[in-house]
């Protein structure tokens, strides 16, 4: 369930502040809400897929500290991404 260069390429482009900006927290947790929509996907299809479940939940896990994060440092950028992002919060 990797993401394509492709894909993490725009979404680096999109949300960091250069091309090579992947370790920006905005940038990571796009990625993260990127791979969890790919699998959640994965999960309604192959319901007995218990390992891609778990995984599924470590990722939503790691998006949500990392949300925690952003939203304890730069409240107005936690904002804006949420709205970008279509998460709900």
């Amino acid at each position: 369930m990797a993401l394509s260069k492709e894909t993490v390429a725009s979404i680096v482009g999109k949300f960091g502040a250069n091309d090579k900006d992947t370790g920006d927290t905005k940038v990571q947790i796009a990625l993260l809400t990127e791979r969890i929509n790919q699998l959640t996907i994965h999960c309604k299809e192959n319901k007995k897929d218990k390992a891609s479940n778990r995984g599924l939940l470590c990722l939503v896990g790691q998006r949500r500290r990392l949300l925690k994060y952003y939203q304890r440092t730069n409240l107005e950028g936690y904002r804006k991404l949420i709205q970008d992002l279509n998460l709900r919060k």
